[in-house]
């Protein structure tokens, strides 16, 4: 009798879709003060629940759902399986529970499999490729994405006589799921995902979480994947919800029956994303520190906010323009890689066309080295205008071709939070090149500096990107305070057409 050998599977962050009605009779019926207790108990628990006050790290989030099964989905996002069961019984206590009822339940966790990758498998499970690394933890330890929409579907593979996907060979079936994978990555920048595996733990064996701000892209995506013969011979599914997602402040305003999100939350009428949590206000406590040092080392990742608002102190003061302390913020993603600059100008050419559908995404673009060194990398610089963005984008980038670094994760003892951007008027172009390569001069011979390149984006070439890495920032801000670089900025104000961009790594 021949045995299959399953995939191997990590796990990481458990999820729980608590789904709920309400009894709107009795709503209607209770006394005032008795649905103001309620709702101050209700949003105050969902409040606390987004901002992640009973864990270290996770995420939640509310949502309305349209049709007639549930009103409303809660879900759930933490490390453990005892904190996401501690929530749901924390929700029963409140005064609001007792005008709802659970409707419906799934619980899953989050794992990434062999089918994807051996990398996390091997003896040292060690995963050496930068652009890899990151997806892989995104979908171990997933954050909610900023979109209006929010799709839920539970899924198993048949197991018919005919169709059996368990009698399939691994290499069979690791095709089909690449497969499936290439339709869903044709989606990035419109569509967001978060999978999760259930079996012994709800009726089926896994969970999908879709999420857009335009909800036609999440049923185009799903109708596309019926015709791939990993969902039309292997797929079964159960019941789909779907929902819009609201603000815990708009409870009332829900109950109400009133138009979420409300006028006061968002201009753009959309209920959570750019700025809805305020500049430097991050809607998981303190899960920003940890996150930045869990992607790019101690002291490699991009700045908590008053550290962000010390270097650009430090820099006004040099009369570098490094953003304001609130709004004006850019964050970017600067992946480098190894391909052909025209195959990866294709590929990057046909998702930012899907970070367009956002309204936070500032450009994407391919930028190629000026000079003539062998080691330059081709690098592809993404910029959006809230940070939670730009990381949700990386995850799309680093399924680029040949993806060899990301700026900020090169080495845990460097520091490259910044990168700099550079507008040339064309007829100084040629001045500005030989200018950095003066530059580069004093920067070889200055302490705890490794390297900097200077890059030109291949639909413009006026438009520079120079990426600067150092030992620490005390010596990247010694360059910026010598009178070396202060010559060069008041030189640079003739030459070029706007003032610098220097902008954080996501």
């Amino acid at each position: 009798m021949e045995r299959r050998t399953p995939p191997r599977t990590k796990e990481g962050w458990y999820i729980l879709h608590d789904f709920r009605t309400v009894d709107w009779d009795a709503w209607r019926a209770a006394p005032d003060h008795v649905r103001e207790r309620a709702l101050e108990e209700g949003a105050a628990f969902l409040d606390d629940c987004e901002a992640v006050v009973d864990a270290e790290e996770g995420d939640s989030a509310t949502f309305a759902m349209l049709g007639h099964e549930v009103d409303l989905l809660v879900m759930h996002i933490r490390p453990t399986m005892a904190e996401v069961e501690r929530l749901g019984r924390r929700f029963d206590g409140t005064a609001f529970a007792e005008f709802t009822e659970r409707a419906d339940s799934y619980i899953s966790v989050a794992e990434v499999s062999d089918y994807v990758t051996d990398a996390y498998f091997e003896e040292d499970e060690e995963v050496e490729n930068t652009g890899l690394k990151r997806y892989l933890e995104q979908k171990l330890y997933p954050q909610i994405p900023d979109a209006e929409y929010v799709n839920f579907y539970p899924m198993s593979k048949r197991r018919d006589p005919e169709y059996n996907w368990y009698d399939l060979p691994f290499e069979d079936r690791s095709e089909h799921m690449s497969s499936h994978g290439d339709i869903g990555r044709s989606y990035g920048g419109k569509v967001s995902q978060i999978t999760a595996g259930s079996i012994g733990f709800d009726d089926h064996e896994w969970s999908v979480s879709l999420f857009a701000n335009d909800p036609a892209n999440i049923k185009n995506l799903l109708a596309e994947m019926r015709f791939d013969p990993s969902t039309s011979k292997y797929a079964e599914f159960g019941r789909f919800y779907v929902g819009r997602r609201f603000e815990p402040a708009d409870l009332e305003a829900y109950m109400a029956g009133e138009a979420v999100p409300t006028e006061d939350d968002d201009e753009s009428g959309h209920p959570h994303g750019d700025g809805a949590h305020g500049e430097g206000d991050h809607p998981h406590g303190e899960r920003d520190d940890e996150a930045d040092s869990h992607a790019h080392g101690d002291s490699g990742g991009p700045p908590s906010s008053v550290a962000g608002e010390d270097v650009r102190s430090e820099l006004e003061e040099q009369g570098v323009y490094a953003g304001q302390p609130h709004g004006e913020d850019i964050h970017a993603v600067v992946l480098y890689s190894a391909a052909d600059p025209d195959d990866l100008f294709d590929e990057v050419d046909g998702l930012r066309t899907n970070f367009d559908h956002y309204d936070t995404h500032v450009k994407t673009a391919v930028y190629e080295s000026e000079t003539s060194d062998e080691d330059a990398e081709t690098a592809v610089v993404s910029l959006w205008e809230t940070e939670r963005a730009a990381k949700t984008a990386a995850g799309f980038l680093a399924d680029l071709p040949e993806i060899v670094r990301q700026a900020g994760d090169d080495d845990d003892d460097s520091w490259g939070t910044m990168g700099m951007f550079y507008t040339v008027k064309p007829e100084h172009r040629s001045d500005f090149v030989g200018t950095f390569e003066d530059v580069g001069g004093l920067l070889a011979e200055m302490d705890g500096h490794r390297k900097s390149d200077l890059l030109a984006n291949r639909e413009d070439e006026n438009d520079m990107f120079i990426a600067s890495r150092w030992d620490s920032r005390e010596d990247a801000m010694a360059f910026f305070r010598s009178d070396e670089f202060s010559e060069t900025v008041q030189y640079g104000r003739d030459i070029l057409a706007d003032r610098p961009r220097h902008v954080f790594l996501a």
